[in-house]
């Protein structure tokens, strides 16, 4: 079993613990906060920060408490993000929908609910929590699931976020024609880092489309390689988390210090 599938086989298992009647469900999808949009941010001339709320990781272990994600989204609005990413999975990455919860209540940003998107009731979920984009792994579903996501997340008012790592996947996400494709540099099913990825597929992302970089991300020229290859925006969260100062982090990243 790959680490991709383990985390899979997790996401499932929590979601038959949490699972709401479909009126309770209805009940607060009715009274949902209205979407912003992040998609106008995510395609400026300037190269865009998604920042991220993440506490641990499965390849990294630990990498902060953040016992205010609130607070910290806020530091991360302050100083110039333009999406904040919610992690939103809990047994390798420490999150849960409380944060999301509390975020949505802290910031006028867009806000991404990062989790394993792997069972239509998420996307309900996700809505009624205050998400306005949700991330589709593309090696985590299958085509019917991949489209069938997408075309509900949008139903739903929501951007996607299609995440690809190879040829293969990026073929896949372009056949559903996305506003948003992401390349992730690290290989989910291996936790492999290799950006590359970056120089391989990014180019190869029509240009009306928002091209995100994800993973494998700290310094300024890590974000000055990305844009070339063609990125509009960054995803980030370890180098953020860590750091201690965000808005320094921000800066530095930017390229404004």
């Amino acid at each position: 079993m790959s680490v991709l599938d383990s985390i899979i086989e997790g996401v499932r298992e929590d979601l038959a613990t949490r699972r709401l009647p479909l009126a309770q469900l209805q009940e607060a999808l009715e009274v949902a906060p209205a979407v912003r949009d992040c998609l106008p941010s995510l395609l400026s001339d300037e190269i865009s920060l998604i920042a991220e709320v993440k506490r641990s990781s499965p390849s990294k272990g630990a990498l902060a408490e953040i016992s205010d994600p609130a607070g910290l989204a806020a530091q991360y609005e302050e100083a110039g993000a333009h999406v904040v990413s919610v992690l939103t999975e809990q047994r390798r990455f420490g999150g849960s929908l409380s944060d999301l919860d509390a975020v949505r209540k802290a910031i006028d940003l867009p806000i991404l609910r990062k989790d394993f998107m792997v069972d239509e009731y998420q996307f309900y979920e996700a809505r009624a929590h205050g998400a306005d984009v949700v991330l589709l792994i593309v090696a985590a579903l299958s085509k019917n699931q991949l489209e069938d996501y997408f075309h509900l997340s949008r139903e739903l008012g929501m951007r996607s976020l299609i995440e690809v790592h190879t040829h293969d996947e990026l073929e896949r996400a372009l056949d559903i024609n996305p506003e948003i494709i992401g390349v992730n540099s690290r290989n989910l099913k291996t936790l492999e880092v290799d950006t590359r990825a970056f120089s391989e597929l990014i180019p190869l992302i029509p240009s009306t489309m928002a091209r995100v970089a994800e993973s494998g991300i700290s310094t300024h020229d890590e974000v000055a390689l990305a844009q070339r290859c063609g990125a509009t925006a960054i995803l980030v969260g370890e180098a953020l988390v860590r750091s201690g100062t965000p808005s320094v982090a921000i800066n530095q990243l930017l390229g404004r210090l």
